[in-house]
């Protein structure tokens, strides 16, 4: 084509231009206006308009005060378009709605911010009813009535939203469908299927909440994992609501996976000690059906050993993560839910090495601390540790308080394949106690066995005791007692005990005429007990009773003999004031009884209050015991280490008050 013909068509294309540019320019100004004048009220929402912002615009004029009040508002508004608009929310909600619709509505979270202009306001007070709705549904309302609306008559503008929840959703049925759980040998244990069905914690005539089904889901799969299945997996679940009839029935389909036991036991980071240290405190034996709870309980037991930093008790599940990665390659059908696998090659239920991985603790470690007690004053002490020594372990201690002081050193020996903790210890110690002091030089041997919650124990001591009482010459005792002590604790938790009980016994005694002034016999019985009282509350009751039988109390140790009074006894007294009074000092007595009750009121858990009545003495016999009691309130705070208790008494028989501190469950 020639160019002169080429230029010639083109000629016409700036002004088509510029046609089309007016054109583009009239149609977006048309747009605004037709915007602006179809824009909804300031207070319109998706349900109904708040009553000050639907009157229609030809009304009668308004009262000078009032105008000039709108004006004012009005101005405020568009003056405050680079500072944001300040402006107040009300909600209007049942009181166990509104914090959560407080803490997670946007026009709440965005009040305050210098970017909310009056435009994006009327967008969040627009969008709130469809926020709640959403929100209050997760606490099993669902079929709510909402209403927002945004009142700009005074001086700040006033969003507010009005919840009315309506009945709430309750759980109508539950179908809980199990796949697998056959046990692997014939004629084995079936899974209890109906005891997990009884532990289902949303149970048929609940409120239906989102964050119970998630829970009981989580609850149902822990249940099924923590034996014998712990690849179970949840394949199906499902919550249908019916807003008219207002239930919710609930399906879960869990599959078992395969049947899985316990291997073989392998070590990682054992360096410096035996394997034994780790090997004597298994209790798991290959073929040993899989227990999360075994597991544990290895890892509290080499845990508590002292010679580790840091121990991990595990499973080794590589072997069957990648048999299940293998499933899926294989598996054509990728909609479909995958059955239970058999166990590999056909040969019996899946085999998992119990894996024990630890870091061992620095062979030698001294520490130092200061102090304060209530019962013995301030303290400083100096501990040095000794992993390995001679292959035992070396624990000893310097103490220095003011009514007491303590030297003493002990041997451990790993424990052994049975069970049993063997120690040796000999230590010095001095008490200066209510115009009494004594000097304790002693030997002892030890055996301890048994678990946590049943704990046994038997103690052979060699004994040389020196007491001075005011003015009199210094009085020696030796004695050779043998202790054997019981302790039974069953507790919601060992740390922060609020249910249970914990009983602790011990019989022993001198009855061989060798390296023994006077033969003696001695029991002891102490108890403590806890029961909820309420959601906040709890009542805790304690107790002890105490004999000693003997020709002469002038020749058993005062360490066998009794004495109350203290953090731990009886409240408002001094520690280890109440006694036998014998030349003008307190001694211990044949026979011991206390009792306390104390209610303990959880006003924002961890925080709580606690009133107290305690009451008791030692004698040298039951008859002659004259009861003290001490009451008074404290204050409670359940701290990670466990409880800490500040506690002011007053002590009915010498009429004054004493504050006393404890720290930790000591039993």
């Amino acid at each position: 084509m020639p160019t002169e013909s080429i230029a010639r068509r083109l000629r016409p294309l700036p002004r088509l231009l510029l046609s089309a540019g007016i054109l583009l320019l009239s149609a977006s100004a048309l747009a605004q206006e037709t915007e602006q004048a179809t824009a909804p009220a300031a207070g319109q929402t998706g349900e109904q308009a708040a009553p000050a912002a639907t009157a229609p615009a030809a009304v009668p004029a308004a009262p000078p005060v009032a105008t000039q009040q709108a004006e004012q508002t009005s101005a405020t508004l568009q003056a405050a378009g680079p500072q944001g608009i300040d402006y107040r929310v009300r909600i209007d909600a049942p009181r166990q709605l509104d914090e959560l619709i407080e803490q997670n509505l946007d026009l709440v979270r965005w009040r305050g911010n210098s970017r909310v202009d009056l435009e994006q306001l009327q967008r969040l007070v627009k969008e709130a009813p469809d926020q709640v709705r959403k929100l209050i549904a997760t606490e099993g309302y669902y079929s709510p009535k909402v209403s927002a609306g945004l009142d700009t008559t005074g001086a700040q503008p006033v969003a507010r939203v009005i919840v009315d929840p309506g009945e709430p959703v309750t759980v109508g049925d539950v179908d809980l469908v199990l796949q697998g759980f056959a046990p692997f040998e014939q004629g084995g244990a079936p899974f209890d299927a109906g005891a997990l069905r009884n532990r289902w914690s949303m149970p048929v005539g609940t409120r239906f909440r989102q964050g119970d089904w998630e829970d009981a889901k989580r609850g149902l799969l822990r249940d099924v994992a923590q034996t014998r299945f712990p690849r179970a997996r949840l394949v199906e679940t499902s919550a249908t609501v019916d807003p008219d009839s207002k239930r919710a029935l609930l399906r879960v389909v869990i599959d078992s996976g395969p049947e899985m036991r316990f291997g073989e036991t392998r070590i990682r980071g054992l360096k410096r000690y035996p394997a034994t240290v780790i090997t004597n405190l298994n209790k798991i034996n290959p073929g040993d059906e899989y227990s999360e709870a075994a597991l544990q309980a290895l890892q509290s037991r080499v845990q508590d050993t002292g010679y580790f930093s840091s121990v991990e008790v595990s499973v080794d599940m590589r072997a069957v993560l990648n048999a299940e990665i293998q499933d899926i390659k294989d598996d054509d059908d990728v909609d479909a839910n995958p059955a239970t696998p058999a166990p590999p090659n056909g040969a019996g239920p899946t085999t998992l090495p119990v894996i024990v991985r630890v870091a061992e603790n620095k062979q030698k470690n001294v520490e130092a601390g200061v102090g304060f007690s209530t019962d013995t004053g301030a303290r400083a002490q100096l501990g040095y540790d000794d992993l390995n020594v001679f292959g035992k372990r070396f624990k000893s201690d310097l103490i220095y308080e003011q009514r007491r002081q303590t030297a003493r050193g002990e041997f451990f020996w790993p424990t052994t394949a049975k069970g049993y903790n063997d120690s040796v210890s000999a230590g010095v110690e001095r008490e200066d106690l209510r115009g009494e002091i004594t000097t304790l030089a002693s030997i002892a041997a030890r055996r301890a066995w048994g678990s946590p919650l049943l704990e046994r124990s038997l103690t052979l001591e060699v004994l040389a005791e020196k007491r001075e009482l005011g003015g009199q010459d210094p009085t020696y005792t030796r004695s050779i007692p043998l202790t054997y002590s019981i302790t039974r604790r069953k507790l919601d938790s060992l740390i922060q005990p609020t249910n249970g009980y914990v009983v602790n016994a011990q019989v022993g005694g001198a009855v061989l005429p060798i390296l023994t002034d006077e033969k003696f016999l001695r029991g002891y019985l102490r108890g403590i007990m806890y029961k909820p009282l309420g959601e906040k509350g709890s009542l805790v009751l304690r107790g002890e009773l105490g004999t000693v039988v003997a020709k002469e109390k002038l020749g058993v140790p005062s360490t066998f003999l009794f004495r109350a009074g203290g953090d731990q006894s009886v409240r408002g007294y001094g520690y280890q004031e109440l006694g036998v009074e014998e030349n003008g000092a307190t001694v211990g007595g044949k026979v011991l009884a206390t009792a306390s009750a104390e209610y303990q009121y959880w006003f924002k858990p961890p925080w709580g209050a606690a009133v107290f009545y305690d009451v008791g003495n030692a004698a040298d016999s039951f008859g002659a015991i004259n009861p003290k009691s001490g009451y008074g309130v404290g204050a409670r705070w359940r701290s990670p280490v466990g409880p800490i208790n500040v506690d002011l008494a007053y002590g009915h028989a010498v009429r004054k008050a004493r504050l006393h501190f404890s720290l930790g469950f000591t039993f």
